[in-house]
């Protein structure tokens, strides 16, 4: 097979190990590489990472990329963005991020309606064989078996720092970002409801967003165990102050390189970089971890550095202008309306099903006063038809 090591000017110096180790596990299949992870809009694939609209152009491989190209393309669909970033759900920032680390050629599709997913959740792969994945670190490990792995070069002891920072996370961070963005009140109806209610199309936004948030709270009750304290108070400052000593562990952790293990990431980078980037990009009227946050300034020029080197159209830069279609696609036009509007037929027979089926609603029919006659009968089948 083909190698096509990328270009040490794109790629800067690498600690860790030598730029031929990546260039070693680089199995390019023969032709062009297929470059950074790419996104979908309206089923045709865009090319993604800081070479966006570069005709002809050689494409930049970012630090822990490689080139190559697989023999069929992946689909990923995840949650659609927002708050300046590619996705507002933490499993789909993850898989995006370490995704677009890795290089791999991902046409991805970001909905705000999960029942458009193959698995009817967010986020799901489908491989090239078909198969469909829906668990983040099952997506991971996919991609690690199609040679796009973020920790390849990493030494027995980062291995292990890895997996000691990943439990970390899970037992100390992730119960404050769920209390944050779908237990506290106020940050739940102005933020999180808000921008669900939004994005996501009638008559889903009636009734998802509440459902959801009953699972985070099931799982903030998992994530706590038999330790949750039954006050709420206690509860919120027991969190929070664990979050806040997990947050300066990472800042230290971190100093003043451009990622955890050196100049390239690796998957403890995809994973802390989704913590980080949801609490600092969202504008929440009770920011209490936020602020705290915002105090640890090399934690926040670390996720400046990926949102503008990984997600350059998604967060720090603004995207280039969409062009007018032209030509035969203006045709789609009608059929977008038609799509519309049996949309909107289809939530009010839905919204009118649950209210009889509830008993909110009930049909009721009147006796007729006088004596049936063929022209009575007709009308009473009418209305019953109705």
């Amino acid at each position: 097979m083909g190698r096509r090591p990328p270009s040490p000017e794109a790629r800067g110096p690498v600690p860790r190990s030598s730029a031929a180790s990546r260039t070693r596990r680089s199995l390019a299949s023969p032709g062009t590489s297929p470059g950074p992870l790419t996104a979908t809009t309206g089923g045709a694939v865009v090319g993604g990472g800081s070479v966006q609209g570069r005709a002809g152009a050689h494409k930049e491989v970012f630090p822990g990329q490689r080139a190559g190209k697989m023999a069929a393309p992946m689909e990923l669909f995840c949650w659609s963005g927002g708050w300046g970033l590619p996705s507002v759900d933490l499993d789909s920032l993850a898989v995006l991020t370490y995704a677009r680390f890795t290089g791999a050629p991902l046409k991805v599709h970001k909905i705000s309606n999960p029942w458009r997913s193959p698995s009817g959740t967010l986020p799901a792969l489908r491989t090239s064989h078909g198969e469909v994945i829906s668990v983040p670190h099952k997506i991971i490990t996919h991609l690690r078996k199609e040679k796009y792995n973020a920790d390849y070069d990493l030494s027995a002891r980062q291995g292990a720092d890895t997996l000691a920072f990943m439990s970390l996370l899970e037992e100390k961070l992730l119960p404050v970002l769920v209390h944050t963005f779908w237990i506290d009140t106020k940050n739940y109806v102005e933020v999180t409801r808000k921008w669900y209610a939004e994005a996501m199309p009638f008559p889903l936004n009636f009734f998802l967003p509440g459902r959801m948030q009953r699972q985070y709270m099931e799982r903030l009750e998992l994530l706590s165990g038999e330790h949750m304290p039954e006050d709420e108070e206690e509860l919120e400052k027991e969190l929070y102050r664990e979050a806040r000593e997990c947050l300066t562990l990472l800042s230290q952790r971190l100093g003043s390189q451009k990622f955890f293990f050196g100049d390239a990431p690796a998957s403890l980078d995809a994973f802390v970089f989704s913590y980080l980037a949801l609490l600092l990009q969202a504008k929440l009227p009770s920011g209490k971890l936020q602020a705290h946050l915002r105090g640890l300034h090399n934690l926040c020029a670390y996720c400046t550095h990926i949102l503008s080197l990984y997600f350059p159209w998604d967060g720090a830069e603004v995207p280039p202008p969409r062009q007018t279609p032209a030509g035969p696609e203006t045709e789609e036009e009608p059929y977008r309306r038609r799509n519309q509007i049996l949309s909107v037929l289809a939530g009010l027979a839905a919204m009118v099903g649950y209210a009889l089926l509830s008993g909110i609603v009930s049909i009721q029919r009147a006796t007729p006063a006088r004596a049936p006659g063929t022209r009575a009968l007709g009308m009473a089948e009418e209305d019953e038809e109705e």
